[in-house]
């Protein structure tokens, strides 16, 4: 199978089965949406409410057992049952209020991003929309604190909901914020050593991943790896921690982003020995410019990518098949 366009992104069912959300059996496809469509409202319940939410339906639990509860305390909590913990000045580790406020900072981030992701796409200006990039980002962001959110992850978000979203079948579009969550976990699952800073310094951490596309440029072509990183020390960290974190969603437009995608997703390969080839087939593609360019303009040009073919990019890319370094 050669890396090439397979309009994987047209069909959202096929994005669903290369990354692993859906079984290969299909007969197990209604049971398995059904129960993740279901966990995933259960996260919202438990990770998007407001401490007051929290505690309110708390108690209301709590009331709903006491058979001499009157109606009118349902929902409410009576001063002399506010415990420590759950007052919102407390600093205790479990407060709910204390994690709220702590949490202030990302969820602005996020705010932030949101609101950054390709604005000149109506479908990702609709306040609708933008809310449930927000809510998946944050329930990411919450139930994998070791990566939490790092900033630019909703543009690697943005080409799953989209495709989801307008997928034909409105069943499957109505649940499409789930089935986004589900999918950009196990996207980034291939990844996520490289969102790990703890890991940063590891033999699996970007830094590691770095050093493998300096090894699969020098392989492929010394000459230009030597002007890169002995002549004018051009190392990949300078330019290509954004591609690889980032999914190259940076470097090119939305609609060239999923056409590189589609070969991403559906190479044999896998994801992330497919987005190393791409990397370097893209360094390949500029070597005339890179040869003759200093320090500061190959800087320069490999952070702002210019446009190009991706035909024929990702055509270099395929010629790079099985020489990634283990």
């Amino acid at each position: 199978m050669t890396l090439e366009r397979k309009d994987v992104f047209s069909q959202p069912t096929i994005v669903q089965l290369l990354l692993g959300y859906l079984p290969t059996d299909r007969s197990l496809w209604t049971y398995e949406l059904e129960k993740k469509r279901s966990q995933y409202s259960a996260y919202r319940e438990e990770f998007l409410l407001n401490p007051s939410e929290k505690l309110r339906m708390i108690e209301e639990t709590k009331l709903s057992r006491k058979k001499d509860t009157s109606i009118e305390r349902i929902g409410f909590l009576s001063r002399f049952e506010v415990t420590n913990e759950e007052h919102p000045l407390s600093s205790g580790k479990s407060s709910l209020w204390n994690q709220y406020f702590q949490d202030s900072e990302l969820l602005e981030q996020i705010d932030r991003d949101v609101k950054r992701t390709h604005p000149d796409i109506s479908f990702f200006s609709s306040k609708s929309n933008q809310e449930s990039l927000r809510r998946i980002l944050i329930i990411f962001s919450k139930l994998n604190p070791s990566i939490r959110y790092v900033q630019g992850m909703n543009e690697v978000l943005a080409p799953l909901f989209y495709v989801f979203k307008n997928d034909p079948d409105p069943s499957n579009s109505a649940s499409a914020e789930a089935d986004a969550y589900f999918c950009f976990v196990e996207l980034l699952s291939g990844f996520r050593d490289n969102y790990c800073k703890h890991l940063d310094n590891s033999s699996v951490g970007i830094r590691s991943t770095l050093s493998k596309l300096s090894q699969l440029l020098k392989r492929h072509d010394e000459e230009l790896w030597r002007h890169m990183e002995v002549t004018t020390k051009v190392y990949p960290q300078y330019y290509a921690f954004r591609w690889i974190t980032l999914l190259l969603t940076m470097e090119f437009s939305f609609n060239v982003c999923i056409h590189i995608w589609d070969a991403i997703l559906g190479d044999p390969e896998g994801p992330s020995d497919t987005l190393m080839r791409i990397c370097c087939a893209m360094l390949i593609l500029v070597r005339k410019r890179l040869l003759a360019g200093d320090f500061t303009a190959n800087v320069q040009l490999l952070q702002h990518y210019p446009a190009t073919n991706i035909d024929h990019l990702l055509h270099i890319a395929n010629r790079l098949r099985g020489t990634v370094p283990g």
